[in-house]
């Protein structure tokens, strides 16, 4: 065997080990174990429940989808993939992400979960420790990994489906084996989105789910809450 082969099947393979390793840390950040309290939050899904407007699986399978490919799936996607990016001043991209909150108990959620990711990540040796949104806070601990934009916004996005789908799990309630079944059953909707959020920029961002930020707001006054939003 030639040694330029030798040489180019090494690097081969210490880039794809680079990249699993990156691949791992990743997942680990999006695991629902990691301490940012993913599983007190359910962005409006419990008032939803709560009124009897999602009942099963298919009415959340729907009201996800929804949520990640016209609401704040979308949109954090967007914001986190421009923190990674490096392109937009820090700053501004965070007074924006903050603007975008459609609700006091929606800005909450992406402040505290990101306050709470931003110090985690610190101890581990990743990022500057300083509160800002989640997806932002996301954006820019990934800038040093070595994965694709699509694979970081898919992630993402599986990450979210599935704390939505575990609220509703524990509070419809459904079987695990269901709630599994309506995750599996998002994956076209996260591919389709994460493949549409690379080629959109800041001017991209818009949301259609007036339903979902009016639940958001409702969930403000109910008098019996489990969840935080």
């Amino acid at each position: 065997m030639a040694a330029g082969t030798v040489i180019h099947m090494a690097t081969r393979t210490r880039i794809r080990t680079m990249g699993e390793a990156d691949l791992l840390k990743l997942s680990q950040w999006l695991s629902p174990g990691f301490p940012v309290s993913s599983y007190a939050y359910s962005h409006g899904l419990e008032a939803e429940i709560a009124a009897g407007r999602v009942r099963d699986a298919a009415g959340l399978g729907d009201w996800v989808a929804a949520v990640l490919s016209a609401g704040a799936g979308r949109t954090d996607a967007i914001l986190m993939l421009a923190a990674r990016r490096g392109v937009e001043d820090i700053d501004a991209l965070t007074d924006f992400a903050r603007a975008l909150a459609g609700s006091r108990e929606r800005l909450e959620e992406t402040e505290a979960q990101g306050r709470a990711l931003s110090e985690t990540l610190a101890g581990l040796g990743v990022g500057d420790g300083l509160a800002r949104p989640y997806p932002v806070v996301l954006g820019l601990a990934t800038r040093g990994l070595e994965l694709s934009d699509e694979t970081v916004a898919a992630l993402y996005l599986q990450a979210f489906a599935g704390v939505l789908v575990s609220a509703a799990v524990r509070f419809v309630p459904l079987g695990q084996a269901e709630g599994q079944r309506v995750l599996a059953a998002l994956h076209r909707v996260i591919e389709a989105v994460a493949a549409e959020v690379c080629a959109a920029g800041l001017a991209e961002i818009g949301t259609a789910v007036f339903g979902v930020d009016l639940a958001a707001m409702e969930h403000e006054g109910l008098e019996v809450r489990i969840f935080r939003t």
